[in-house]
């Protein structure tokens, strides 16, 4: 039997599972078209309570009542911690009549969005998501990409806000599409700044720095600028783009590609984020 068809009320109950910086950005682009912006309090930090207020969403107590009283649901968390909610999210569905529309927007693989798909059933309309551009609160920087059931109405209710809302395609085999999109887009983005990092880790050891540097200023290259950039973005986002950079590479070894740029980009910024 075909699910039933995706139904929202004109100004639905939307959810963001966490706002982070990206979250609390996502959920003030959703208020004018909301009827409530929620996010659930429940081990929650200071700091993203307080982003919480800024973007002037409403706490809930925990993630099964955001999960119960949202008509959509927004993904936007750590990689690791993507299934986790989703799982939380499906417990708390179970005895739901109605299905939310489950947009998972993190940084993971193709694969692994498929998993949550299966995972949450017949409980929500899964639509992948795949955010390109830092936190948007004005338009013109950030654009989300959308696949899969439910993207054309989980891209209208971006209409007019920062996020630039695209759809890729809206059939339930393009589950996956948005997420393959990110993780080629990340090869670039954040696997292959790395690069300056093990350059420079391994003319220290090699022991030929300040000849390394000077061949790079005679050639003309940008160096300097490249690897402070990239050292500073390590060390406060190491954290989390390690396991993104280990998503994209599962991504590319389920079709073939080899996935060693990606594998290299996550070791180099978990290094980066412990102070290695």
């Amino acid at each position: 039997m075909a699910p039933p068809a995706l139904s929202l009320p004109p100004r639905p109950v939307i959810g963001i599972l966490h706002p982070g910086a990206m979250g609390a950005a996502i959920g003030s682009a959703l208020k004018p078209r909301a009827g409530a912006v929620v996010w659930a309090d429940a081990g929650r930090s200071h700091a993203t309570a307080k982003r919480a207020e800024l973007a002037d969403l409403v706490a809930v107590p925990d993630v099964a009542e955001l999960a119960r009283r949202s008509h959509v649901i927004v993904s936007i968390c750590p990689p690791h911690a993507a299934r986790e909610v989703a799982g939380l999210v499906g417990a708390a569905l179970a005895d739901r009549t109605d299905r939310p529309l489950y947009v998972e927007a993190n940084a993971i693989a193709p694969d692994s969005v498929r998993g949550i798909a299966t995972l949450l059933g017949d409980r929500a309309t899964v639509c992948d998501g795949a955010v390109i551009g830092p936190p948007a609160w004005d338009r013109g920087t950030t654009v989300l990409w959308l696949s899969g059931p439910g993207a054309d109405t989980a891209a209208a209710l971006f209409e007019g806000s920062p996020f630039d809302a695209r759809v890729l395609a809206t059939g339930p085999a393009d589950v996956g599409t948005a997420s393959g999109l990110k993780a080629c887009f990340a090869l670039q983005s954040k696997a292959l700044p790395t690069l300056w990092l093990a350059l420079e880790e391994a003319a220290a050891r090699f022991g030929v720095t300040e000849a390394l540097h000077g061949e790079l200023d005679r050639t003309g290259s940008a160096y300097a600028g490249a690897l402070a950039d990239v050292r500073a973005t390590a060390a406060a986002k190491g954290w989390r783009w390690a396991g993104e950079m280990e998503e994209a590479a599962d991504a590319l070894a389920a079709i073939g590609v080899p996935d060693g740029f990606s594998r290299a980009a996550a070791e180099l910024y978990r290094r980066a984020s412990d102070g290695g």
